[in-house]
């Protein structure tokens, strides 16, 4: 699969798998990816969760995403992303967040982005074959 390729993939099901650190241990959670693109992989969380505290600059994090055929896990690290206006838009295309932003404000979203990125795709058909990361 080609860079571009991956990212209409990741795009086209933005539900996965979120691997995390907390004190050296790992958490995994399921999230709903806001955007994939050139920089990375967009997220949010709420700043009062324990997610917050575990994807901060620099932490590493790994994302697995899945259809019937195929799985593509994404590996980077993170970068926080203060950006008002981002926010704006991820609340404007997540109304289910509206009430949320209406009662405690912008300041209720974290937004970070796994950065850095390499890829690496499985199939039945390569499933015997040693796994290898690509930059992406």
């Amino acid at each position: 699969m080609t860079n571009a390729e991956i990212r209409t993939f990741l795009n086209e099901h933005p539900l996965c798998h979120l691997a995390t650190l907390e004190d050296g241990k790992p958490r995994v959670r399921g999230m709903m990816m806001y955007r994939a693109d050139e920089q990375g992989l967009l997220f949010h969380t709420g700043t009062g969760k324990a997610l917050a505290k575990q994807v901060q600059n620099g932490a590493p994090a790994e994302a697995c995403f899945n259809s019937p055929d195929l799985q593509i896990r994404v590996s980077g690290t993170v970068q926080v992303v203060d950006d008002l206006d981002l926010k704006k838009e991820i609340v404007a295309a997540r109304p289910f967040m509206q009430p949320w932003v209406a009662q405690h404000g912008y300041g209720l979203l974290h937004v970070f982005r796994v950065a850095d990125c390499a890829a690496a795709t499985w199939t039945m058909a390569d499933n015997f074959q040693p796994t290898t990361y690509r930059k992406i």
